[in-house]
């Protein structure tokens, strides 16, 4: 997986996911829009059959970055805890 930033602002971060797809994309987006800050987090497919999606994220306060890191780190945690609950 590549990621690659493609805009970047006080309020916005757009970036580039290379060979992955919603499935990974999904869960951060349902993260983000869980917090009151952010005001709008989606991801876009140029189209279905190429392997690049765009998130693109917009905050009402706060700084877009610091909130997906947040939002990596809560799905990885949620993840192992499934990980560990399963075993």
């Amino acid at each position: 997986m590549d990621v690659k930033t493609i805009k970047k602002t006080k309020t916005e971060l757009e970036i580039e996911v290379i060979d992955e797809n919603e499935t990974i994309l999904n869960p951060i987006i349902h993260i983000l829009s869980e917090n009151k800050d952010i005001e709008y987090a989606t991801c876009i497919a140029d189209h279905p059959l190429i392997n690049k999606r765009r998130l693109f994220i917009r905050v009402k306060k706060g700084n877009p970055n610091e909130f997906l890191k947040k939002a990596v780190k809560q799905l990885g945690d949620e993840v192992k805890k499934f990980g560990k609950n399963f075993e």
